[in-house]
């Protein structure tokens, strides 16, 4: 039983950092252009920010609530780990959320979901999606880290929830992959908005804001430019390089020998990406790493395997080092043949 007071599931206290809206800094880069997208997205049900880690999304949702016209927007937040693919305590997080913006909303429906025999879900989503109806003002509820929730139960209810979203509701889910939503569907009848790494690389001028102004380096245009191309733009490639360059003599020489065997680049790419793949994802991405352009039936040649077009467009869905050239070839992301080198 889920008692909103002590905010507790079953007798398991929930945790109330997890609940947070993240502070952005006025010292960090100042994204406009994303904010822009983000506030013309209100209107629609979803706004999904899909891209690896490292490119910016927490910050960017921070920032971007943060710039709201009133200058603080009706929200709530949850940063979901992998505890909350148990139903009971996602929907108890996400309730407890939507709680931020109306202190009531949501008791009948955590009533129903732990009682002792359950109703099912599309049930007591009904119940909340009619105290969420009653909620006068516009507010948004984000999602961040989505893809740690790998329960299908989860993913069946919020696509039933999106399918019957009241419109001063907005859902935005942040996440390192493509969640298994009817994202085309929602595409299709205009009712998301979705920002990838592509739209979240740094450009020229944010990577030498960041660089020079964050990070109080002194680069020139030159330098700048030279490890915004190699990081294709990827924050935290750039902010790895920055660290390394702190107290160097020789930044252009380093800047010249840049590549991801930088110890920073291994350790992140090792602790947060490729440690939390299976073992024949990391083998797959050994192998292949020697190739520039990548398709099925090469893949297959080298691996020896039988599904080179499976792991590529699983790979392209969970945003892994991979970028579509045209339906069959792929290019591989320059940090990833740095790591394999």
């Amino acid at each position: 039983m889920v008692d909103s007071p002590g905010h507790t599931v079953a007798g398991n206290p929930l945790l109330e950092t997890k609940l947070y809206i993240p502070k952005w800094r006025p010292g960090l880069v100042s994204r406009p252009r994303l904010i822009e997208r983000m506030h013309q997205g209100i209107a629609r049900k979803l706004t999904l920010v899909s891209a690896p880690a490292g490119f910016g999304k927490t910050t960017l949702l921070a920032e971007w609530l943060a710039a709201s016209p009133a200058g603080e927007r009706a929200a709530g937040w949850v940063s979901l780990d992998q505890s909350d693919n148990d139903p009971a305590f996602f929907w108890a997080y996400f309730i407890t959320a939507l709680q931020k913006v109306r202190s009531e909303v949501g008791e009948s429906a955590l009533s129903l979901l732990h009682s002792p025999q359950p109703p099912p879900i599309e049930s007591v989503l009904t119940t909340l999606i009619n105290d969420i109806n009653a909620i006068e003002q516009e507010f948004a509820l984000i999602l961040d880290d989505y893809h740690v929730i790998d329960a299908q139960p989860v993913h069946n209810a919020i696509a039933f929830l999106l399918d019957h979203l009241p419109p001063q509701m907005h859902l935005i889910i942040a996440s390192r992959s493509d969640p298994p939503l009817p994202l085309a569907r929602l595409r299709a009848r205009g009712e998301s908005t979705e920002l990838r790494a592509a739209d979240l690389r740094f450009t020229y001028d944010e990577a030498a804001a960041f660089l020079n102004q964050v990070m109080g380096l002194d680069l020139s245009a030159t330098d700048v430019a030279a490890l915004e191309t190699r990081t294709e733009g990827w924050i935290t490639g750039l902010q790895l390089a920055a660290l390394s360059m702190q107290a160097r003599d020789d930044v252009a020489g380093f800047i010249t020998a840049f590549t991801g065997n930088d110890r920073y680049i291994v350790d992140y790419l090792v602790e947060e990406v490729l440690q939390r793949q299976p073992e024949r994802v990391r083998s797959f991405l050994l192998q292949t790493s020697i190739l520039d352009r990548l398709s099925g039936p090469l893949c297959d040649v080298v691996t020896g395997r039988e599904d080179g077009k499976r792991m590529l467009e699983a790979l392209e869905r969970d945003n892994l080092f991979v970028v579509p050239l045209d339906e069959s070839i792929r290019s591989v992301n320059p940090i990833l043949k740095w790591k394999a080198r």
